[in-house]
């Protein structure tokens, strides 16, 4: 694919607009590998977040929530390997005042929490492998030069899962490797990327991380290229052996059935939330024209729009459509919680600026709305419009 550098900067410019992202500590300058997301950045990434929860987490019963301190005790990422293969792109932070200061560092990715709670979590729930804990948060990498957007930062948020599994079973480890493969691939579909776009990569042995068995990077076609989204890697035991030899505590699991003690195996889905809301933004900008004019906008999956829907009147100054349009929001607002209403400017500009914030519908409430309880409903993507009852809103929206 080649690289399209006026896409990504009209991605970059829509998103600094309309108030999806902005730099970090802009009016200083800046500062390079951070960013800061505005009101409609924030509800795209927490629609991506909670679709995640939902499916992987909540949707399944044998997977445990959990939420890790970003700075540990400095021996679980000596342990883990980080400090003595990924040297200066940890972020060192003393922990302490003054002389009686430790030094640890601020974590690089949100599993080898979960590694040090595996102990915790068995001695309390007593779970059946296989199992699994799964947590979304921040973790930092002092990244030498972080570019491309959000892409490639030095502060990011991870959404992932370490599951247990017998290492007695080697088929049934595939399988569950594979299952979890096609739910990440299904999770893409739902969040509403292309297919074309999306590109499996079975990393090799050479290129594999220190810790991996098997590899399956997800890659995705983003303005700067084809580069990896995600990926899918079975751990073995090397976490649990590692924090076992160095804590000197025992992290093995007895088999209740066979009275057999061993150390679970780890496959791990681990998906970035700001690659994540990257590739959304890029394949969902759009260029076409309506009504004889150009217009941009984003073509949002409605499951991540941070507007599902915004409630127009038709004219600002009269003050009974303005006083009905608010009675529509307010109903539609108990069950859809992010529908917006939109009194500002035109009707003209209200649909352009919600066009580029990805906001699929647009209800306008007109004086035969007074009369008659029905609304114009716009559909974003075709501009066409119909006459909809007020009581069959939350069904065609939902």
């Amino acid at each position: 694919m080649q690289k399209n550098a006026d896409l990504m900067d009209k991605i970059v410019s829509l998103c600094k607009r309309r108030g999806f992202i902005y730099p970090s500590s802009e009016i200083y300058g800046g500062i390079a590998g951070f960013w800061d997301y505005g009101p409609y950045g924030v509800e795209l990434r927490h629609n991506i977040k909670q679709h995640f929860w939902n499916k992987f987490i909540i949707g399944r019963e044998e997977i445990y929530p959990i939420s890790t301190s970003i700075i540990s005790n400095p021996q679980v990422l000596v342990a883990s390997g980080h400090v003595g293969n990924f040297g200066n792109e940890l972020f060192a932070v003393s922990v302490g005042p003054g002389e009686e200061a430790a030094t640890s560092h601020l974590r690089p990715e949100t599993a080898q929490g979960m590694f040090v709670n595996f102990k915790n979590i068995v001695d309390s729930f007593h779970p059946k492998l296989p199992f699994g804990l799964g947590q979304i948060g921040k973790a930092f990498r002092n990244e030498i030069s972080p570019r491309d957007f959000i892409f490639r930062q030095r502060e990011f948020e991870q959404m992932e899962i370490e599951y247990f599994v017998d290492p007695r079973d080697p088929e049934r480890i595939n399988e569950i490797f594979d299952g979890f493969y096609d739910a990440q691939q299904e999770f893409l579909k739902e969040i509403g990327l292309s297919s074309s776009k999306i590109h499996k990569i079975d990393v090799p042995e050479s290129d594999r991380a220190h810790y991996s068995k098997r590899s399956i990077d997800t890659e995705f076609d983003f303005p700067f290229g084809q580069k990896e989204l995600f990926g899918l890697a079975y751990r073995t035991d090397y976490d649990l052996k590692a924090h076992m030899d160095k804590s000197g505590v025992d992290l093995s699991y007895f088999d209740e059935e066979t009275k057999e003690r061993f150390v679970p195996h780890c496959i791990e889905p681990t998906m970035g939330v700001d690659r994540l809301v990257m590739a959304v933004l890029s394949d969902a900008y759009t260029e076409d024209e309506l009504g004889g004019e150009k217009r941009s906008y984003l073509k949002l999956a409605p499951l991540v729009a941070p507007v599902r829907a915004a409630v127009f009147p038709l004219l600002k100054n009269k003050p009974e459509l303005v006083a009905k349009a608010r009675e529509v929001y307010s109903m539609l607002k108990k069950d859809i919680p992010n529908i917006e209403f939109d009194d500002n400017g035109n009707i003209g500009k209200r649909y352009r600026r919600q066009d580029e914030i990805g906001t699929p519908h647009c209800i306008t409430i007109d004086f035969n709305t007074l009369e008659d309880d029905m609304v114009t409903l716009r559909d974003r993507d075709t501009g066409e419009q119909e006459r909809v009852k007020i009581a069959d809103l939350k069904e065609k929206l939902s």
